[in-house]
């Protein structure tokens, strides 16, 4: 017969409590997160035992320890037990009494353990985020400081106007801060390099079913690597989904409603679920309504109703739908008849340096004129010495 075993998780500590089948308490204890042998010792004492632990931020390193010990392991839903948050006899001993107790009663709302290769994903697709947001921050304190003199420019950040942010007159207290930032924002955009050279490899490394999600992605317009790559790090194998509602509630795109007694009241997204995946589809969304006249249409006639902000939100709840039917139908993103997509303008430089034997800064016109055959100057008739001028 099996114990239950309810664990209230916490950085320092671990609470835990044993119950029978009776659901009659059997042992409480505490202990430091530091003390894993003698946390495996009083675990392996209760066997066979089922366990059940929220999914806190710190609760991957419990799972692995405990788990060749159980002979089940459940992640509790920490938004769906708002019973232990809410109630008014609210301790450590209660919470794991009361995790203990649902296990027992075969009531635990679940939440979903990710891979250990998504996780990892994750973890570079969000540190990467990070580092973004670093680099945003360290060019906004540039412009803030360029400001006071009136030397902000939209192209401040090129290669050409470093020669003219370092010519600048300003103060030496002014000159000492910009350097720092100037030096800071250098090492962000290493760290940047380095974080996408790593989920590039990352990449490469893919099993056939992810390297094929990521082929077929990579056909609709606008979505490029990072949204492709924190799709596939945050939502992970799309079977799991029995139905396109359940991912776009998962991701928290789903919109929210309250009725009663006839009143229907509308309510925003849920904002639960990935805020990184929220972000990235949004980004990828206003590309798509750029480029494509179909989905430009899509969000006008949208716009026109509800609103531009609440359109975009359409949007993006309508292209995660479609990056799932893409990756579990296994076909790639198919343009309706008459539909065209305007691709991403490229300077004349870029455009001859991606041509065979280009170079940079060297236009289409010049490389025709260069390549093309100089005309030989016609040699004027010969005047006959005969020929009498006509009348």
């Amino acid at each position: 017969m099996n114990n239950f075993i309810g664990v209230d998780l916490h950085k320092k500590t671990i609470t835990v409590c044993v119950l029978n089948k009776g659901r009659e308490a059997l042992d409480q204890m505490t202990f430091c997160c530091a003390e894993t042998e003698r946390i495996s010792e009083w675990f392996a004492s209760w066997r066979p035992f089922e366990v059940v632990v929220e999914a806190t931020a710190a609760y991957e390193w419990f799972v692995r320890l405990v788990e060749p010990l159980a002979e089940r392991v459940l992640l509790a839903h920490p938004g769906k037990m708002r019973i232990i948050a809410q109630s008014t006899r609210k301790s450590d001993k209660y919470d794991a009494k009361m995790l203990a107790w649902f296990l027992a009663c075969d009531m635990v709302p679940e939440a979903f353990r990710p891979l250990p290769r998504q996780r990892e994903h994750r973890r570079l697709l969000r540190w990467r985020k990070q580092l973004k947001g670093g680099v945003t921050s360290v060019k906004c304190r540039i412009r803030n400081l360029l400001a006071d003199y009136n030397a902000d420019r939209p192209t401040i950040f090129t290669q050409k106007s470093q020669e003219y942010v370092r010519g600048l007159k300003l103060a030496q207290v002014d000159r000492f801060v910009l350097e720092e930032l100037l030096a800071e924002l250098s090492f962000f955009n290493g760290q940047l390099h380095k974080a996408d050279q790593e989920i590039k490899k990352f990449a490469e490394s893919a099993p056939p079913a992810e390297a094929q999600a990521r082929r077929l992605l990579d056909t609709i317009p606008g979505v490029g690597p990072v949204t492709i790559e924190t799709f596939l790090s945050e939502i992970g194998d799309v079977k799991r989904f029995s139905s396109q509602k359940k991912i776009t509630a998962y991701v928290g795109l789903a919109p929210g409603q309250r009725e009663s007694a006839g009143h229907r009241h509308e309510l925003g997204i849920t904002h639960a679920g990935s805020g990184p995946l929220r972000w990235a589809l949004n980004q990828a969304s206003w590309q798509l309504v750029r480029r494509s006249a179909r989905w430009q249409r899509i969000f006008e006639d949208i716009a026109k109703r509800r609103g531009k902000k609440k359109a975009i939100t359409a949007i993006s709840r309508r292209l995660l739908c479609m990056m799932t039917a893409i990756v579990s139908g296994g076909q790639p993103y198919r343009l309706e008849e008459g539909e065209k997509i305007k691709l991403k303008r490229r300077s004349r430089a870029q455009t001859a340096a991606a041509e065979p034997g280009g170079k940079p800064g060297e236009t289409k016109a010049r490389k025709r004129r260069a390549a093309a055959p100089k005309a030989e100057t016609p040699a004027a008739p010969a005047a006959r010495i005969d020929q009498t001028p006509a009348a």
